[in-house]
């Protein structure tokens, strides 16, 4: 038994992911749904409003852009759940390491890959073709991961009743997965689940409020990270954390930030250290 939680802005896709879940989930539920289409609420708000109404212990959140091709989906979220009591939080896309720099949920680590996922991704912002993204390498049902991705995850009402989205911080509609994910790891497992497949019909974009939004994240947990499952080498780390420093400094760019903005932005936040030392030691990072 399933309480869906959903923050729509679009009625159309609403009613399209309401008989997509009544024709695939497979298991009592409910759905929740929040009209928010004047976006005056930020989703951190709204899933913990949702959590309050469900009458349901597990608690699904997911965007209303998607499609679950999966039949029985939610006897498959039960069973994961069921199987591994320390399993707190189930998602359809995470990473096995959370950078020290900026980052969203995904990063890389050269041959040694910590990103798992499973979706097929349309893509609403470019003239790419639909992929069927799937990556996981140790060939499990579900690998163990820092944080998740937003677009679909799975909990339980006492995790968040414990863990409570935190819209005191997060007051729009970025990492609020992120900073979940990082609070339930604390006591639980987070998984990416390769048994349970939907399409996305939008890659996201990273505009100026997801850079605000992510800086609020690192700053907030600055003195947690980074946090790695993998056991990456040194240089593994090393990379990683430049190859996500250089995407975000050029999402910064690409929304207007000027280099004297930028600097004075980490300079006087929690992260000075860790941008000074990639400025030092890689300094096309800077000129790129």
């Amino acid at each position: 038994m399933i309480s869906i939680i959903i923050a729509s802005v679009n009625k159309d896709q609403l009613s399209d992911i309401k008989e997509n879940i009544a024709a695939t989930i497979g298991a009592e539920h409910e759905i929740i749904s929040f009209d928010n289409a004047d976006g005056k609420r930020g989703l951190c708000e709204i899933y913990n409003e949702g959590a309050k109404r469900a009458k349901y212990e597990l608690l699904c959140y997911m965007h209303e852009d998607i499609s679950i091709r999966t039949k029985d989906w939610g006897s498959i979220v039960a069973a994961i759940f069921n199987e591994d009591q320390k399993i707190g939080l189930i998602g359809i896309a995470g990473s096995s390491y959370k950078t020290q720099v900026p980052s969203g949920w995904f990063c890389s680590a050269g041959e040694k890959k910590t990103n798992y996922i499973n979706i097929l991704q349309r893509y609403k912002f470019s003239e790419e073709k639909t992929q069927h993204i799937s990556q996981n390498v140790k060939n499990e049902k579900y690998s163990s991961v820092v944080v998740v991705d937003g677009v679909w995850f799975c909990t339980k009402k006492e995790i968040v009743k414990v863990h409570n989205f935190d819209e005191e911080t997060f007051k729009k509609f970025h990492c609020y997965d992120l900073d979940f994910s990082l609070q339930v790891q604390k006591t639980h497992r987070a998984v990416v689940t390769f048994q349970v497949l939907l399409e996305h019909f939008s890659e996201g974009n990273y505009g100026k409020t997801w850079v605000e939004e992510t800086l609020k994240l690192h700053e907030k947990w600055a003195a947690d990270l980074p946090i790695d499952l993998e056991g990456l080498s040194k240089k593994e780390i090393f990379f990683t954390e430049k190859h996500s420093f250089k995407f975000f400094l050029k999402q910064m760019k690409i929304v207007g930030y000027k280099k004297i903005e930028i600097f004075k932005i980490f300079w006087r936040s929690k992260l000075k250290s860790t941008f000074s030392l990639f400025l030092m030691l890689n300094k096309e990072i800077w000129r790129s």
